[in-house]
Parts: structure tokens; sequence; C-alpha cells
């Protein structure tokens, strides 16, 4: 199976971080996910720290923008079964979060919000020592 699956964030990412209001809605991101549905047949999963009344809030306020998902806060059916379970990490190909990064081959990726509107690659290639690394996800952990 080809599909792609992308888990997409609430706060922060599809609207601007207003919490627990809801902000202004990134426009350009949810075009790009409509866009991804339709004509690529991409599964789109709400991936939301929000549960209860302020989930309903935040799925309700998605719909009318029209972005629909294929799941919220849970795995896709056939990704169920494959692991046989729901795991508590969401399976996705991509995930958009604006608390986003990435380390790959002693190079980090950030991905970061542009203009309130684009999420660019930023390409910031950092060479780390494996102690440099140790330091800086330590220094994470402290904020």
């Amino acid at each position: 199976m080809n599909e792609q699956i992308i888990a997409v964030d609430f706060d922060g990412t599809l609207c601007e971080n207003k919490w627990p209001e809801i902000g202004e809605p990134n426009t350009n991101l949810i075009g790009y996910l409509i866009e991804m549905r339709k004509s690529f047949g991409a599964k789109i999963i709400l991936w939301t720290c929000r549960v209860g009344e302020m989930l309903d809030k935040a799925v309700n306020w998605c719909s009318e923008h029209r972005l629909e998902f294929d799941a919220v806060n849970e795995n896709l059916p056939h990704i169920v079964e494959r692991f046989g379970s729901d795991t508590r990490k969401i399976f996705a190909n991509v995930y958009i979060d604006d608390r986003n990064f990435w380390y790959n081959d002693k190079r980090f990726y950030i991905f970061a919000m542009v203009d309130s509107a684009r999420f660019v690659q930023m390409n910031v290639i950092i060479q780390l020592t494996l102690t440099m690394l140790k330091t800086s996800i330590r220094n994470l952990a402290c904020m």
C-alpha cells in the first residue's frame, strides 16, 4: 500500500495558538491538506492534545473550514489491524506540528512556520558530535 498518511496538530498549526480559544486559520496549510486529500487520496489524521468539548470544537471548526479527517487522535483502522492494537503513537508518513524538529545523519532539520502560513524546511544544518547532541537534548528537556 502506497498511501500518504498525514498527521496534523491543531493549536499553533492549523490555527494560531490561542489555547483554549481557537485562533485564526492557517489557510495555506488547510488548503494544502484539502488538496492532498482530494487530488492524491491522502489520509488526514487530526493529532492534538485537545480532548472532550475542546476537541469537538476543534473538529467542528475544521469542518467549517472544509477540512475533514479520516481519524481524530487515533490510528486508521488498517493500521490498528497491522499493529494489532491502536498504538499510543499515531502512525503517519508525515507529521505537521508547530513544535516539530527532525534529527537524521547528525543534522537537524527544523520545520518552521513562515509568515504564519507556509511551512518551509529550514535546512539548519548543524554538524553535531554525539556529545553536542546529548547536551542539546538535555537542554530541550529542561525547557
